[in-house]
């Protein structure tokens, strides 16, 4: 992919520009933002879902099954609310706004018998973002917003069997999970998306599959886009799920020549320091990280504030570890405003060539 030119070369360079000139703020939690809203089952149906299926689709019947939890599918039903969102991130000094599409897979949306969506979920979340961005960059000219289309990792795992006793057992395939992200990747594409980020990554295969099916569309279309990759460390192993440390993943993916390769999730900012400090020394890309706003409590809940968030990940930027930042789980549009605030006069961390260049 890293011969073909880029689908929107102006947008790229004021990205590159804007990477070299200063830390930039990627947005933080859709999912916490939503529950605030504490919608209810008719919410999630909206008009085209009310009587229990598709109406766009009569013959796709969800069944019985509830479709509260789907908020990919607000996307649909519920558009306003997610523009909010993004506008509320926006506001709070947010550079690249996420689209809502984490499980816009079919794998994802089979849990809810809405597979048929996956290619409309994605191309309307890469709308709604697109429209949130434009409509912030008209009032700031000066300053270029960006969408970032996301691949979740979807509900299966290549690399682990879900069966203890059947070890060999595999309940998706390299195959599946290709043809599932290259469906989706279309969608974002198509819906305006100024970058591609594979993110929340626990299984290094699914990435590898979500790298290559990307690849892949760019190839078809003659044309790219720039590509970011986020892991995730699932616990204080400081290991992904597939049994990788920060800096094996880095090398399994660095084929990809993404423009940032970064760690989000699962933990927050203080325990992932170490791992994005891993990435920032191995990394010849641009390193980015959206943390959880710490570690879950008895609840589920997440409990650190934005002050206490963005004090850690100020650290993070003091010591040349960043160049994108934002936020996962549990964060909101203050966490985002506080880390936009703590980073602000900090430089970048520069790429190992500039870094020796300078030297």
């Amino acid at each position: 992919m890293s011969t073909l030119p880029w689908l929107h070369p102006d947008r790229v360079a004021l990205l590159e520009k804007g990477l070299r000139e200063r830390i930039l703020i990627i947005d933080g939690g859709m999912g916490t933002m939503l529950q605030g809203h504490q919608l209810d089952e008719t919410a999630f149906r909206g008009e085209r879902f009310v009587d229990g299926h598709d109406s766009a689709h009569a013959h796709d019947h969800p069944g019985g099954c509830d479709l509260k939890g789907n908020n990919d599918l607000l996307t649909l039903t519920t558009p306003d609310i997610i523009l909010g969102v993004h506008r509320a991130y926006l506001e709070a000094g947010a550079d690249l706004i996420e689209t809502n599409t984490f499980n816009s897979t079919r794998i994802s949306q089979a849990d809810y018998h809405l597979e048929h969506l996956a290619y409309e979920l994605n191309l309307e979340g890469a709308r709604l973002a697109r429209a949130a961005c434009d409509a912030m960059e008209a009032k700031t000219p000066d300053k270029p917003r960006f969408v970032i289309g996301v691949l979740g990792p979807t509900s299966r795992t290549a690399s682990l069997s879900p069966d203890v006793n059947d070890p060999g057992f595999r309940n998706v395939t390299f195959e599946e999970l290709v043809a599932n992200y290259t469906e989706s990747a279309a969608g974002l594409i198509d819906g305006g998306a100024d970058l591609i980020m594979v993110e929340t990554i626990f299984d290094t295969l699914n990435a590898k599959a979500a790298l290559f099916a990307v690849s892949e569309l760019f190839r078809e279309r003659g044309a790219r886009l720039p590509v970011m990759i986020s892991g995730t460390i699932t616990d204080r192993s400081g290991r992904t799920l597939s049994g990788q440390t920060a800096e094996a993943f880095y090398y399994s993916v660095q084929h990809a020549r993404p423009i940032s390769v970064g760690l989000n999730c699962a933990l927050g900012a203080a325990d992932l320091r170490p791992h994005v400090q891993v990435l920032a020394q191995a990394a010849t890309c641009f390193v980015s990280t959206h943390p959880n706003a710490g570690l879950p409590n008895a609840f589920g809940e997440y409990d650190e504030t934005p002050e206490q968030m963005a004090a850690v990940i100020g650290g993070f930027a003091r010591d040349g570890l960043l160049n994108m930042v934002g936020g996962c789980c549990g964060t909101t549009p203050s966490h985002i405003k506080a880390i936009a605030d703590a980073v602000r006069d900090v430089a970048p961390r520069a790429l190992p060539d500039e870094a020796q260049a300078a030297a």
